[in-house]
């Protein structure tokens, strides 16, 4: 497995996982799409991904709100209600016998079209809905060696080229970006806004520390990302300076700490960006007092079943 914030432990359950396919579960060799489906086609739809722990979906609410607002500004109907997507969400995780160290990817697409072609009037049927639901624990590594970033050329769009609050199936820019970042020998992709301040990575959010400080960029160009959200607001609440601003890649290279977010790492250390050494190989201590309030909060949405009583 390649290193990186989603690096994790191989898990021999997954090949034999249930995938939900339009309402029926099959077994993940028997999980198929058309080829003419939108999202095979042009990469029409969104997507979330959530953590299951303890049996429950963490921050569900949050993502099917970003979920079914993307559907909205796409003009996609995605054919099933929030609390039907729930549904669909815990009957497969329950048809695989999941509790807790899983990852969900929820995908929804425009549906199949009669013919290979943009426009969506050619769709022919209702929306693609496919959840696999895999048994992922993050690689202890991830958080001892951290991540090393490489700057992309491939900037954040405009909004109004492609608005980076979609979490859309449309993610080539980013994987652009991603095999720039390989190809330098680094981990994954830092990039930056259209105005050359620093914006996000390729598949998650980045965070630097000064001078006891912690810093994001303004969220203009990148994801609202869940986990994101949660660490600014955890962190402004314990007292800490979680400030939203531009910054430069000259204030990335001196700063004392680097991390970033997602829904699968949680907060994963930076180590080094463009070849300058940020923290080395160990995380700094604000990154791991973030880390630790953040398990805290994960654990308080999550927490483990009461025993009951005899």
């Amino acid at each position: 497995m390649a290193r990186g914030t989603h690096e994790t432990i191989e898990d021999a359950r997954n090949a034999d996982v249930q995938i939900y396919v339009n309402g029926a579960l099959v077994h993940r060799d028997e999980a198929k799409v058309s080829v003419f489906d939108s999202g095979f086609v042009l990469g029409d739809g969104v997507w979330e991904g959530v953590r299951l722990h303890n049996r429950k979906i963490a921050f569900l609410d949050q993502h099917l709100d970003r979920l079914f607002e993307g559907a909205k500004a796409i003009g996609m109907d995605i054919g099933m209600t929030p609390a039907e997507v729930t549904e669909a969400l815990y009957r497969t995780v329950e048809a695989n016998a999941m509790e807790s160290d899983v990852h969900i990817r929820l995908m929804v697409t425009r549906g199949v079209k009669s013919t290979p072609h943009q426009d969506p009037r050619l769709t022919v049927g209702p929306a693609t809905v496919v959840i696999i639901a895999e048994h992922k624990l993050k690689a202890p590594e991830a958080d001892t060696l951290g991540v090393r970033l490489f700057t992309s050329s491939v900037r954040r769009a405009h909004p109004d080229t492609q608005d980076p609050k979609l979490n859309s199936h449309s993610k080539l820019n980013c994987i652009t970006a991603l095999v720039q970042a390989l190809n330098a020998g680094a981990d994954e992709a830092l990039m930056l806004d259209p105005e050359g301040f620093v914006s996000t990575c390729n598949s998650t959010n980045f965070f630097i520390v000064r001078k006891g400080e912690v810093w994001t960029s303004t969220g203009k160009y990148c994801l609202n990302g869940v986990t994101r959200g949660h660490v600014i607001e955890i962190g402004r609440g314990d007292g800490i300076s979680v400030l939203e601003k531009d910054f430069s890649l000259t204030e990335v290279y001196g700063a004392d700490e680097a991390f970033v977010t997602g829904t699968l790492g949680s907060l994963t250390p930076v180590t080094e960006v463009d070849g300058r050494v940020i923290t080395g190989r160990r995380p700094g201590p604000m990154t791991a007092r973030l880390k630790g309030l953040y398990g805290q909060f994960f654990e308080r949405e999550c927490p483990a079943p009461t025993p009951a009583r005899r």
